[in-house]
């Protein structure tokens, strides 16, 4: 007895931490159903999770960028800019998946939702105005805000004036960012307890209930998200690496994408992405930008809600939405979609600037963005699942591992 039970720990720190999360997925759900009274007051143990991802990830982005191009060697590739296409690729094709959808399964929403707050952007000009002034930003102010337009373009000015900095300095700057990787993965194993009081608490607080008015919205969403994630993402991986993708598509979902859906937050997932892309070998150098940068501009779950919904409130008002104006929907949807980090409120209000479009006033645009609040429970979890999971997803197509990758993920 006495054994098995020293055991234990060692057996805890055995297991994957896959199989730890799901663990605590099922103890989170447990809880609900049965102590709705205890599952509320365990929600501290998730805020505590997110606050720490959240705190941690700016800091952690910043001096790895730093390092990395301080440290690069002239001549050597960095793949970022085969990251920036299929990362472009993939939004797209999110939006052109989300009106095949729409129009296929064609939603009516009830319009009567209660007002919400915040400025929707007036057009493209103004989200591209937007993401401009955050890459300008104070640094100070953008690592306490977590604003990583800004700690990606400070970190590179910095990186590339450091590249001629002495080897002591660049050594040290190395030494910074392995410290706070190592805070970061001490961190990440609490995640089977943060996810245990997320589910919990979420379950608790808001229910289902309120979800199945818009069942078949949601299904329309969290569909085209699912096949975004199994057939067209893998799709645009084969014809980057002509190998099977599923191998890597799979990793990706179950070891980015599991904790990304519960923590509902890009940058929260930021470290969890970065430890992934160096358990699959990859280079440090791509990786260390194009995840932070992925959790800024690749967003085709965001694409794939404003395109839903916009579409949705066409059919609500009887609008006839032609091919033309499908199309320049998905241009839209997709750069905006790349802005959503430079937005307050994220995806959802950037609705009424893709409803102008077809004509729909902004009073009822700011409905469909209420509607948009109240499925975000699933909606917004799945969008960032995707979104995520995509970031690691494509950096891998995009750059071979500077070592053999795994066996479980090998193509």
């Amino acid at each position: 007895m006495n054994t098995a039970v020293s055991r234990s720990p060692v057996f805890m720190l055995r297991t994957s931490l896959i199989t730890q999360i799901v663990v605590g997925l099922i103890c989170g759900i447990a809880l609900a159903l049965l102590a709705p009274d205890l599952a509320r007051s365990v929600s501290l143990l998730g805020d505590v999770f997110i606050s720490a991802l959240k705190s941690v990830a700016p800091v952690l982005v910043f001096l790895l960028v730093i390092a990395s191009i301080a440290s690069h060697r002239r001549g050597q590739p960095t793949h970022i800019r085969p990251v920036l296409i299929l990362y472009l690729l993939g939004t797209l094709g999110a939006a052109a998946v989300a009106v095949a959808a729409s129009f296929a399964f064609p939603t009516t929403l009830v319009l009567d939702a209660p007002a919400v707050s915040g400025t929707p952007p007036g057009g493209i000009l103004g989200v591209l105005k937007n993401l401009l002034l955050s890459a300008v930003s104070n640094p100070a102010k953008a690592l306490m805000e977590a604003n990583f337009i800004a700690i990606l373009s400070w970190a590179i000015c910095l990186g590339i004036m450091l590249r001629h900095a002495s080897d002591t300095t660049r050594t040290m700057l190395t030494d910074l960012s392995e410290a706070v990787s190592k805070i970061v993965r001490l961190v990440i194993r609490f995640a089977p307890l943060g996810i245990f009081g997320l589910v919990a608490s979420t379950l608790v607080e808001s229910g289902l209930d309120a979800l199945l008015d818009y069942a078949r919205l949601l299904l329309v969403i969290v569909g085209c998200m699912i096949f975004v994630a199994l057939v067209v993402n893998p799709l645009i991986v084969f014809l980057k690496t002509r190998r099977n993708p599923y191998p890597l598509v799979l990793t990706c979902l179950r070891e980015s994408a599991i904790t990304a859906f519960f923590t509902r937050s890009s940058a929260a997932n930021i470290p969890i992405n970065m430890e992934l892309c160096k358990r699959l070998n990859l280079h440090k150098d791509t990786y260390a930008i194009s995840i932070p940068l992925g959790a800024t501009i690749n967003m085709a779950g965001a694409a794939i809600t404003i395109t839903v919904m916009t579409l949705a409130a066409a059919n609500t008002l009887g609008v006839s939405v032609d091919l033309p104006t499908a199309l320049l929907l998905c241009i839209v949807s997709a750069l905006a979609a790349c802005g959503v980090s430079g937005v307050a409120g994220g995806s959802l209000l950037l609705i009424p600037m893709a409803c102008n479009l077809f004509g729909i006033s902004t009073d009822v645009a700011m409905q469909v963005v209420a509607i948009g609040f109240v499925i975000s429970v699933l909606q917004d979890s799945a969008e960032t699942a995707l979104n995520s999971s995509t970031d690691v997803l494509f950096t891998a197509a995009a750059c071979p591992p500077a070592a053999p990758m795994p066996e479980a993920v090998r193509t």
